[in-house]
């Protein structure tokens, strides 16, 4: 049964004839689609990329799942899931079922975030403290022991008090973990440092009892200890690595002055409601978004935009929260609170953003996935191999748990996620607010960006700069256009109301009105049919335009757009409206093209107009007379030549073009709508961001290529190196801590760069 209001279907069928997801691949194929819910999950308990690739497979193998992201990184899980099928609790179970402990985000504070990540360094720093002193007098006994040199230090019992804590209550983290992990069917980065070490413990311990003097102790202590070092030094800098969500929750207002009851009353921003009356004072934080009904000033949006010049509000005009007022006292209306508000939308598609996951990163997850089998494996065989060749137990141990230590995946799961954080949170800052870093890799391969004129080229804010007049004088030209274009929300109309309105010229009545897309609008007025458009809607409608075609060419020669206004189907004159570029639009494009991408300007303007705007910011391809619902097409004809196209624009009848393009660029000077549609939003409206969005997304993926050759590198050659005895596993401990550490540094160099 099928219910169209509640827009829900209820299906009776048999399991073992058929399951979920072909139904719902039924549904799809009749052109329609299934809605899904999505979970956001804190995981407790990952220490590599081994446990965050098991943790994904498991919830992908769940049936209901559509698809399950886990980020190493940001300890987060992202599952799309189908809510008839899996409840959230389940998807929880099938977490804890892994071994991880799992919580949905709602339920974790910020703060409480942060602050289990700052207990956990506290927690690293001490455990590392304790583990060095009681690792110390073993690593000098080996020394005394090769100078030949007796002291307690070389004692067996004096070094087994020692080693024991370290391994077992500083170690129990690495039990504890690898316990989690094998009962989950799986096997992690912990799984290898429980078996080296141990096996290194418990052969000097054998030799302690049966009186043999040849002791390892100190190789398991100082594993211990420098894998600890490292995940101390991994866990600072992966806090790093995420500044950039805490900047913006630190721009947030703590509270708000509304009128309640005829009072003024300060309450904390989380109680304002929509509807409600804010007082800001001069110097003060805006605390929600919303409409001034009274006073002006002028506010500081660079937290938004980038721009430090404050911008004039007065009534009418819409405010940011926890963009800055600057002189007047205003008050405004509360339209949007909570969630809804603009910075907390940013924060929402940053955290996204920073929790996707790269197409680059598939062959590592892949990898990870496998592993720690195949290591332990080659360790095996490594032990077996030496013992075999030289019948000697030590070195065959030796050389094993070298190969245990020294291949730690930890590497190659934060190669990818950290440079996308740091990427993705450096433009943030900057007001480039890229969606996910599927877009933040795909803007790198650009080779071809689309602009649309209005608005994203030219300012959008159209201008009349000349009336002729062919029948009558020019105020009656103009009475008449903007009467019939006052019920448009066109820009070319509205600049012409806004210059009958500067001429203070009285409007007309009119008995009715129709907007015919990408052409002009019709109107009556006083019992005439007028209309007011180009040349296409002249034809349409049989109206004579050959004799002002040269009237008509000229003003378009010179770049601007004439609109012709017809009465009883005869035209009685022309009015020329231009749109100046905006600033740094020329260079920008100019720039891009020193980058080698191929530009075209897209508009719904005729050809001559189209050309005159694009010779004068450097366009040489140029679409022109393209109407609006044609313009993803144009887009999609362009993509089928082979190119990876970009798409920049600002209006609504954008968005389909923003969504078909490999990578849609909105101006967030824009609508919401395009927005929405974008993979990147540039909230400055710069053009010139553009080209720092391609330039971000090829430093980003310049270091992910880096971590991943790094990280691959290290463990091809780490592994033979270790297997033929030229690593003790010390050196190898200290080489496994220092390579998660220099990927994650690495990926930190992003922060460096300046938009």
């Amino acid at each position: 049964m099928v219910n169209l209001i509640a827009e829900k279907a209820t299906i009776e069928y048999d399991s073992e004839k058929i399951n979920v997801e072909k139904i719902i691949d039924a549904i799809k194929n009749s052109g329609y689609s299934v809605s899904t819910s999505k979970l956001d999950l804190y995981i407790e308990g990952m220490t590599c990329a081994a446990c965050s690739a098991r943790v994904e497979k498991a919830l992908n193998k769940v049936e209901g799942v559509q698809k399950a992201n886990v980020n190493l990184a940001t300890n987060k899980a992202t599952i799309e899931f189908n809510e008839g099928e899996v409840t959230a609790e389940e998807l929880i179970k099938t977490v804890e079922k892994t071994g991880y402990k799992a919580k949905k985000i709602e339920q974790i504070k910020e703060e409480d975030e942060n602050t289990k990540k700052d207990k956990e360094i506290q927690n690293l720093k001490r455990l590392f403290i304790i583990s060095l002193i009681l690792s110390l007098p073993l690593f000098s006994a080996m020394f005394f022991h090769m100078a030949g040199m007796e002291t307690i230090l070389g004692n067996g019992y004096f070094q087994l008090i020692l080693a024991t804590p370290v391994q077992f209550i500083i170690g129990y983290r690495f039990y504890k973990g690898a316990y989690h992990s094998l009962k989950g069917g799986g096997a992690n980065m912990d799984v290898l440092v429980a078996i080296g070490t141990s096996a290194a413990y418990f052969y000097s311990l054998y030799n302690v009892l049966v009186g043999i003097p040849h002791y390892y102790f100190e190789s398991s202590a100082v594993i211990i200890t420098l894998i600890l070092l490292g995940k101390m030094l991994e866990a600072i800098a992966k806090g790093k690595t995420s500044e950039a969500i805490k900047k913006l929750i630190g721009l947030q207002a703590k509270t708000a002055r509304v009128i309640r009851n005829g009072e003024e009353q300060d309450i904390p921003v989380e109680e304002v409601v929509e509807g409600d009356v804010v007082i800001v004072r001069p110097g003060e934080k805006i605390p929600v978004d919303g409409k001034i009904i009274e006073g002006n000033s002028s506010v500081d949006e660079s937290m938004l935009t980038g721009e430090s010049i404050p911008v004039d509000k007065r009534k009418g005009d819409e405010v940011v929260g926890s963009t800055i007022n600057k002189h007047g006292t205003f008050k405004f209306t509360a339209t949007k609170v909570g969630k809804d508000t603009v910075l907390a939308q940013i924060i929402k598609l940053v955290e996204e953003a920073q929790g996707s996951k790269a197409p680059v990163q598939r062959l590592a997850d892949k990898i990870s996935g496998v592993f720690v089998p195949t290591v332990v494996s080659i360790s095996i065989i490594t032990f077996i191999a030496w013992y075999l060749v030289t019948g000697n137990f030590t070195n065959a141990l030796i050389s094993s748990v070298a190969v245990l230590v020294i291949a730690c995946p930890c590497a190659l799961g934060l190669a990818t996620p950290t440079a996308i954080m740091v990427g993705t949170g450096k433009g943030a800052e900057n007001g480039i607010l890229i969606k996910g870093g599927e877009y933040l890799e795909k803007a790198h391969s650009i080779d071809t960006i689309v602009f649309d004129k209005t608005g994203t080229i030219t300012k959008g804010e159209p201008e009349v700069t000349d009336i002729i007049s062919f029948a009558k004088d020019e105020d009656t030209v103009l009475t008449l256009a903007a009467s019939a274009e006052k019920g448009s929300e066109h820009p070319l109309g509205e600049a012409i109301v806004k210059r009958a309105k500067e001429k203070e010229i009285e409007f007309k009545e009119i008995e009715n009105f129709e907007a015919i897309p990408g052409k002009g609008i019709q109107a009556v007025i006083e019992g005439k049919t007028i209309y007011v458009g180009n040349r296409k809607l002249m034809i349409e409608k049989d109206i004579e335009i050959d004799n002002i075609e040269q009237d008509i060419s000229k003003l378009e020669q010179e770049g601007k757009t004439a609109m012709l206004v017809s009465v009883s189907d005869k035209v009685i004159g022309i009015i020329a409206v231009a749109d100046t570029i905006k600033e740094g639009s020329k260079e920008a494009i100019q720039q891009l093209r020193d980058m080698g991408v191929e530009i075209y300007m897209l508009t719904g303007d005729n050809q001559r107009t189209a050309n005159a705007i694009a010779k004068e910011v450097g366009i040489k391809n140029v679409i022109a007379e393209v109407l609006p619902e044609n313009k993803a097409e144009k887009i999609e004809e362009l993509r089928n030549q082979g190119k990876r196209v970009g798409m920049v624009g600002d209006g609504i009848n954008d968005a389909p073009a923003l969504t078909i393009a490999d990578v849609g660029f909105a101006i967030g000077t824009g609508t919401d709508i395009a927005m929405e549609a974008a993979d990147i939003t540039l909230m400055k409206g710069n053009l010139k961001d553009i080209v720092a969005s391609i330039e971000l997304s090829r430093k980003t993926m310049r270091t992910i290529k880096q971590n991943l050759f790094w990280a691959f590198a290290y463990n091809t050659a780490g592994i033979p190196l270790a297997a033929f005895g030229f690593l003790s596993p010390m050196i190898a401990g200290a080489a496994m801590a220092l390579s998660s550490v220099s990927v994650v540094s690495n990926s930190l160099r992003l922060k460096r760069y300046r938009v």
